[in-house]
């Protein structure tokens, strides 16, 4: 019965809508963090890509969960939050076989998130490991270059924004930035009256991210 639920799952993704080829979801996941956090960001970050970009992503974001069938409709998904997360197997799996079929997830830690990730994504992932991203990598150097890689939106801990890269067959199929904040950048100015170069800073690294996914 699994086997056939995966089968059936793959024939969705594959023969789903073209209507819905360039939509985005926001991941909401369980264990008590906040899925939900930056409601502004991602809707922002859309516009600036439609608008610079000339990308025809949905303006309005939807919301999926990490064991629903619908995961497979969206090529692009972004989580964020600040604190505990938590996948069940049945999740772990879905997520799993997502990532595997073509899927992509973009993982924005908020300040807090990075411990709890990492064990939920050991269940999902048992047996690849998290790489770091170079300044080199084709990520970095889209329409907008960044020569020193991942930029520094918001300062937390003090230390250096790094981006992390989960891989398949050469394939980045999840990205996580990490130090960076690059979400806090993306929600509206008055959020966090982040100066405007900061804003345009993070908005660009954004419209890379999202640049890479769909042209690979």
């Amino acid at each position: 019965m699994k086997k056939l639920s995966k089968i059936l799952l793959l024939l969705h993704l594959l023969l789903a809508p073209t209507v819905q080829a360039q939509e985005i979801a926001i991941l909401k996941y369980g264990g008590g963090g906040d899925w939900y956090a930056n409601p502004t960001a991602l809707p922002n970050l859309i516009n600036f890509c439609n608008q610079h970009l000339r990308t025809t992503l949905n303006p309005k974001p939807s919301t999926v969960e990490v064991d629903s069938p619908n995961l497979f409709q969206y090529p692009f998904l972004h989580m964020t939050g600040h604190g505990n997360v938590f996948f069940t197997q049945e999740e772990a799996e879905n997520l799993r076989m997502y990532l595997l079929s073509g899927g992509f997830l973009h993982i924005d830690d908020n300040y807090g998130m990075e411990p709890y990730l990492r064990k939920e994504l050991a269940k999902v992932f048992p047996n690849k490991e998290w790489i770091e991203l170079g300044a080199d990598h084709p990520i970095f150097k889209q329409q907008y270059k960044f020569p020193k890689g991942l930029p520094k939106i918001h300062e937390h801990d003090g230390k250096r924004p790094q981006a992390f890269g989960i891989f398949d067959n050469n394939r980045l199929i999840l990205l996580f930035t990490y130090e960076s904040d690059l979400g806090d950048g993306w929600e509206d100015p008055e959020v966090h009256n982040d100066p405007k170069e900061v804003r345009l800073k993070a908005l660009q690294m954004g419209a890379n991210i999202i640049s890479y996914v769909f042209k690979s």
